[in-house]
């Protein structure tokens, strides 16, 4: 098939019943369709692409250059292909309508929210697939030819038949639908480096010989720039589930690091030291082994619960109940290190100021879906702490969202949000390190590996933003330590919740330093 038009539905795709009951909630999205947009028009310059999205505030946002999300290098590359140049034309687009984009694209991703479900059967657990199943209808009653159907949100085990049921009984006499599972496997923060740099692409389909021509249609399509041999194809229902599991490993391995942390701060081990004897056994590798405060994020929650729940509706109570500890050691490691902050504080938080450096859930990024931040300020707050808080990229307005909402009243007397990390420590007591954000650290920048194979071109846009020699310098800026600590009420303590500081340089200036994982 020669493919000339795409689209990726993105967002929200029905209105809620009662509109004032969605304006009272914290909703953040940070849909990974405008990313994956952007790399897939700049690498296929003759093939139009056109988001679509119901949020007309967010389709202009955009056709703007102040974009609905951050993420490393996206402007950049949304530019090139949204704005075209001397020597291409534009061939990336954003719409609110929806039916013409439909109407014109060969393939169509599907790119909605499939959040946890917060009512009916499988509350709290099962994910939410009422946008995808809008969006299918959608495709179903405006398709006149033929289309492939490209999930890429992830969806419980089995949703591809459900989407096939669904194109069939409802969609247009003549009309052919293929449906293919192409799962996205990116990391906030590094997810142009993810989208140019890919692991792998794995594309799930049926072993039709029109299931097989619609696998190589998007096969075609990464192949202008991603190495065949990373292009990975399993049958639909390996692909779905794939999805799930990486996630819900990753959260594990996190897990894991965490839980021998607290064994470390007990007996006087040192968790770095155990990671890096650990990660040099080839068989487990190095990556994912920084003891933290605990994971967060919109992914690795909601795709733990949902394998926990597929577990418990195929009847198997143990599974269910060994992927639901990992969230609870998770919110356990959180607790445990609010009890270090009381407990080091001389047991009482009342009438002392406390700085939090940091509120999105990892760095790069302005995302802060269940963020260790928020209920670490909670746990605070609920001491008798005065808090002042700074984190570069997540806006004034969704901290006060994400604090009131899970605080109450009384909130906003308590906390004070700052324009810059000096102003947030001056005169605190303690400083709180909660997003690893690399103005925060005292440690060296790391330079980043060079991936072969890989184009000039890629590796320095994947890691422009993270190599000091082309840096702009407010990325490169670090805190001066020893300004702050001259600023700081004693006792003067820093806890780094993301072990991001070099202990030893921080107590030559006179502050007593607390890691995850360490006792100092």
């Amino acid at each position: 098939m020669f493919l000339k038009e795409c689209v990726l539905t993105s967002g929200s795709w029905h209105k809620p019943v009662n509109p004032a009951q969605s304006q009272s909630r914290n909703i953040q999205s940070h849909c990974w369709g405008g990313p994956t947009s952007a790399v897939i028009a700049s690498k296929n310059p003759s093939v139009g692409v056109t988001v679509t999205d119901i949020n007309e505030r967010r389709i202009s946002a955009w056709k703007s250059n102040r974009l609905p999300i951050f993420e490393p290098g996206l402007l950049e590359t949304v530019q090139e292909a949204r704005d075209g140049s001397a020597s291409r034309r534009p061939n990336l687009f954003f719409t609110t309508d929806i039916e013409a984009a439909i109407g014109a694209a060969d393939l169509i991703f599907v790119a909605v929210n499939t959040p946890t479900k917060t009512s009916g059967r499988g509350v709290g657990r099962a994910s939410e697939t009422g946008f995808l199943e809008s969006a299918i209808r959608t495709i179903a009653e405006v398709a006149e030819t033929d289309k492939i159907i490209v999930e890429k949100s992830t969806v419980p085990l089995g949703t591809a038949g459900l989407i096939r049921e669904i194109l069939d009984a409802i969609g247009n006499p003549g009309v052919h639908f293929e449906v293919l599972s192409n799962p996205e496997f990116l990391a906030e923060g590094t997810a142009l480096k993810d989208l140019l740099l890919p692991d792998r692409i794995l594309i799930g389909s049926l072993s039709s010989p029109s299931g097989i021509s619609a696998c190589d249609t998007l096969r075609n399509l990464y192949s202008t720039w991603v190495p065949q041999s990373k292009i990975i194809t399993t049958h639909l229902l390996s692909s779905e589930l794939a999805k799930l599991a990486a996630n819900a490993m990753l959260g594990q391995r996190i897990t894991n690091v965490n839980s021998l942390s607290a064994i470390c701060e007990a007996t006087g081990a040192n968790i770095e030291e155990v990671s890096n004897a650990v990660g040099l056994d080839f068989r487990i590798g190095p990556k994912m082994l920084n003891a933290s405060v605990g994971f967060g994020g919109s992914c690795f929650k909601k795709d733990i619960l949902s394998l926990a729940y597929i577990a418990e509706t195929l009847h198997l109570p143990e599974i269910a109940a060994y992927w639901t500890s990992v969230l609870e050691l998770n919110e356990y490691q959180k607790d445990r290190f609010a009890q270090r902050i009381v407990r080091c504080l001389y047991s009482t938080l009342t009438n002392k100021k406390i700085a939090i450096l940091g509120f999105a859930f990892k760095k790069n990024t302005g995302d802060t879906r269940e963020s260790p931040a928020i209920s670490i300020c909670q746990a605070l707050l609920d001491e008798g702490a005065q808090i002042t808080l700074y984190d570069p990229k997540v806006p004034k307005h969704q901290i006060w969202a994400d604090l009131v909402c899970n605080g109450g009243e009384g909130t906003e007397e308590n906390i004070t949000i700052c324009e810059t990390a000096y102003q947030a420590c001056h005169d605190v007591n303690a400083v709180v390190i909660l997003t690893e954000w690399d103005e925060f650290s005292n440690r060296q920048p790391v330079e980043p590996a060079v991936v072969n194979g890989a184009t000039k071109e890629d590796v320095h846009r994947a890691h422009a933003v993270y190599h000091p020699s082309v840096m702009p310098a407010a990325i490169q800026k670090r805190m001066d330590w020893e300004r702050v600590a001259k600023t700081m009420r004693q006792p003067r303590y820093v806890f780094d919740g993301r072990n991001i500081t070099d202990a030893v340089e921080l107590q030559k200036l006179g502050l007593r330093v607390e890691h995850i994982g360490k006792s100092l």
